[in-house]
C-alpha cells in the first residue's frame, strides 16, 4: 500500500527549485470596478518599506479579479488628506473609488496604517479606517486594508489577510525532497514548515489557522501529524497499520476526520484530539476517503466508490445512512465545502479530463470552472469567492485560482519547481 501511495505521489511531482510565487490575471471581469490607491504618505520615523502599503492593496484588489487600480504613473494628484482631494481630476480619469492615507508610528509600537475610502462621483466619505501592525507587520496591514475595502464595495468579507498551504518536491532521484510551505495568500512570505525526503501529503488547516494537519511517510508507513505553524511543535495523531490519511479539522477544532484502514478497508473515522477517542463513521466494502466538515459540523462529506466510481457521498456526524451528493460525470473527488454550506467544489472527472466544478447542493446542478485537463484538489478562500487548486503546466505542477462563478481565473506560478496540494487557511485573526 505503501508503495502505491509513494507512487501516485511521485506521479504529481517534476524537478526544480524552489522560488517565490507570482501571480497573474489570465481571465478578468468584464465590469471591474475603476479604483486608484493614491502611495500612502510616510510619516513614521526611518526610511519607507521598498515596496509600499498602496502597492500591495492595488495588487490584492487586482488579483480579485473585481476592480481596475489605476497605475501609478497615471495619477496626477497624490493627496494624503480629505482637503486636498480635487474630485474633478479622479473623474476626468474615469475614476469611481479613491483611497488616500498616511502611515504614522504606533504609540504601541508598530504603525498605524491611517485611511480613507471615497466615492468619486458623489463625494461622499465611505469609510475612514486605523489598521494597526507590529513593526514588520506593514504588508499583512496592507492585506488588512485591501480586505476593509473589498468588503464595503462588494459586500463580502475580503480574505487577502490570509494564507496558503502546499506542498514543494525539490530535486530528483535520491535527492528528492518534499517541503510543507505556507505563504500569503498573494505568494509573499514563503516559509517551509517541514521537510522530508519522503512524500508529504494532504495539509488541512485548523479553524483558528494556527496548526496544519498532514500526512508524512518520514518513518515508512503513512502518519498523520498536527504541527504548530509558528513554532515548529508538532504531535503524531495517528501512525496506526495500513492507512492513516486525508486529515480534515472540524470547525470548532475539537475533532478530526480521517481515513483509516484499521479493518483492512479504507473507511472515515472522526477522532476526539483532546483524548484520542476514535470512532468509525463509515462501514462499506468501498473506499471511503477525503473526508470534509460542513460549516455546521454536523455532516462530513467524503469520496467513495461504492457506486463504481468516485463520487461524493455525506453522512452524519452523529451517525446514520451515507447518502450520495453528486451525479454528474464518472469522477468527483476530493470535496472542499463552501463556508456558507450551499456548495461544494470538485476535482470532476469525464474521460481523461479532469477539471474544477462547483455542485450546488439546493439545485443539484454541477457547473465546470476550471479548462484544464489535469486540475485537482480544490481548496475555497474563506470568503467562498474564489477556488485554489493545483494543476499542470507541461511536466510541472502549478496552482491556479478560480472563483466561484468562474469569471475571474488566475495562475500562480512558481517559477522554478513544482507544487501540489494547495490548502487555503481560514481568515487570521
Amino acid at each position: 500500500m505503501k508503495r502505491l501511495i509513494i507512487a501516485l505521489a511521485l506521479a504529481f511531482w517534476a524537478l526544480g527549485a524552489q522560488a517565490k510565487l507570482e501571480i497573474e490575471i489570465v481571465q478578468g471581469n468584464a465590469a471591474q470596478l475603476p479604483i486608484a490607491i493614491v502611495p500612502f504618505q510616510w510619516r513614521a520615523a526611518g526610511p519607507p518599506p521598498v515596496t509600499g502599503v498602496a502597492e500591495v492593496v492595488s495588487s490584492d484588489l487586482y488579483r480579485s479579479g473585481l476592480f481596475a487600480p489605476v497605475d501609478e504613473e497615471d495619477m496626477v494628484d497624490r493627496p494624503a488628506d480629505a482637503e486636498s482631494i480635487r474630485f474633478g481630476t479622479w473623474r476626468l480619469l474615469q475614476v469611481d473609488y479613491l483611497v488616500i492615507g498616511w502611515i504614522n508610528d504606533s504609540p504601541t509600537g508598530g504603525y498605524d496604517i491611517v485611511y480613507q475610502l471615497f466615492d468619486v462621483h458623489t463625494q461622499e466619505r465611505l469609510f475612514s479606517q486605523v489598521t494597526t501592525v507590529g513593526p514588520g507587520d506593514l504588508r499583512f496591514g496592507a492585506h488588512r486594508v485591501a480586505d476593509a475595502i473589498y468588503e464595503k464595495l462588494t459586500g463580502v468579507p475580503g480574505a487577502f489577510a490570509t494564507r496558503i498551504a502546499y506542498v514543494s518536491a525539490t530535486g530528483e532521484g535520491d535527492s528528492l525532497r518534499y517541503e510543507l510551505v505556507v505563504a500569503d495568500a498573494d505568494g509573499f512570505n514563503p516559509i517551509t514548515v517541514v521537510g522530508s525526503p519522503e512524500p508529504l501529503l494532504s495539509p488541512a488547516w485548523s479553524p483558528d489557522g494556527e496548526r496544519l494537519a498532514y500526512v508524512s511517510f518520514e518513518k515508512g508507513n503513512s502518519a498523520i501529524y498536527v504541527q504548530e505553524v509558528t513554532t515548529g511543535a508538532r504531535e503524531l495523531v495517528s501512525s496506526g497499520k495500513g492507512i492513516n490519511g486525508a486529515p480534515s479539522f472540524s470547525p470548532n477544532g475539537r475533532y478530526m476526520a480521517l481515513t483509516l484502514s484499521r479493518s483492512g478497508n479504507p473507511e472515515i473515522y472522526v477522532r476526539e484530539l483532546a483524548t484520542g477517542q476514535t470512532r468509525q463513521l463509515t462501514s462499506h466494502w468501498s473506499i471511503d476517503t477525503e473526508p470534509a466538515w460542513s460549516p455546521d459540523g454536523d455532516t462530513v462529506y467524503f469520496t467513495s466508490d461504492r457506486s463504481g466510481r468516485p463520487q461524493i457521498y455525506a453522512v452524519p456526524v452523529n451517525g446514520g445512512t451515507a447518502e450520495r451528493i453528486t451525479r454528474e460525470g464518472d469522477y468527483n473527488a476530493r470535496a472542499t465545502i463552501a463556508p456558507d454550506g450551499a456548495s461544494l467544489a470538485v476535482a470532476h472527472g469525464r474521460g481523461n479530463e479532469y477539471r474544477i466544478a462547483v455542485w450546488d447542493m439546493e439545485d443539484e446542478r454541477l457547473r465546470v470552472l476550471t479548462p484544464g485537463s489535469l486540475d485537482e484538489s480544490p481548496s475555497f478562500a474563506p470568503n467562498g469567492s474564489m477556488i485554489l487548486y493545483a494543476t499542470r503546466e507541461g511536466t510541472r505542477g502549478v496552482l491556479s485560482a478560480v472563483s466561484a462563478d468562474g469569471n475571474v481565473r488566475q495562475r500562480i506560478i512558481l517559477s522554478e519547481g513544482d507544487v501540489r496540494e494547495p490548502a487555503w487557511s481560514p481568515v487570521i485573526r
